[in-house]
């Protein structure tokens, strides 16, 4: 079987494939943030992946790719933004926002959908020094890693209670479900982060 057709299966692919489910967990909490993560959640609880090994995976993940963000704004600064207008301007409004409130930035800048990469950068940018980033970007990567993870997992746990076994395909219409109402939450809260 080339693709799995149902959740069963699809569950069954990752747990044959840890390794590269793990190393593509870490590349992915590198670079993006919420839904996959939720659904590898939601694995964990149905024994695919391991809980804490998970957190931890996409805790470094997270880590590691803000870093290397924070490094590619300090390096390289506005020189590259120029062929990027619109880019642009949402940059300076987050180096703007990262010298005044980082604080809440790095705690919170991992949630909304689209923020993740300009922020990064623009903290390298910002006055912010790397120690402080470095801290508060570690202990932010650990808060976003156990609750994501962990929401996935009690959706898991929840959705078992609701489905059996032989309702496969109702567990992944609920879990297409979940990731799509907290992907249009995720917007909506970029939204009214755009308002600020």
């Amino acid at each position: 079987m080339l693709f799995p057709t149902d959740l069963t299966s699809f569950l069954d692919l990752i747990r044959q494939h840890g390794d590269a489910a793990y190393s593509f967990m870490f590349a992915y909490a590198a670079s993006h943030s919420l839904l996959l993560t939720l659904f590898a959640g939601y694995a964990a609880h149905s024994g695919a992946l391991g809980f804490g090994t998970l957190i931890l995976v996409c805790w470094f993940g997270s880590f590691t790719g803000d870093v290397i963000r924070f490094w590619i704004g300090r390096r390289f600064g506005t020189r590259w933004l120029g062929r990027f207008p619109r880019l642009e301007r949402t940059v300076h409004t987050a180096v703007q926002l990262a010298n005044r409130h980082y604080v809440w930035m790095i705690l919170f800048h991992r949630y909304p959908h689209g923020i993740r990469g300009v922020a990064g950068v623009a903290y390298g940018m910002s006055r912010l020094p790397w120690s402080i980033f470095l801290a508060l970007n570690f202990a932010a990567a650990g808060l976003w890693s156990c609750a994501i993870v962990s929401a996935g997992y009690a959706f898991g746990q929840v959705s078992e209670k609701v489905m059996s076994d032989a309702s496969s395909g109702l567990g992944l219409v609920m879990l297409f479900a979940f990731l799509g109402l907290s992907w249009i939450l995720s917007k909506k809260l970029e939204r009214a982060l755009d308002r600020i």
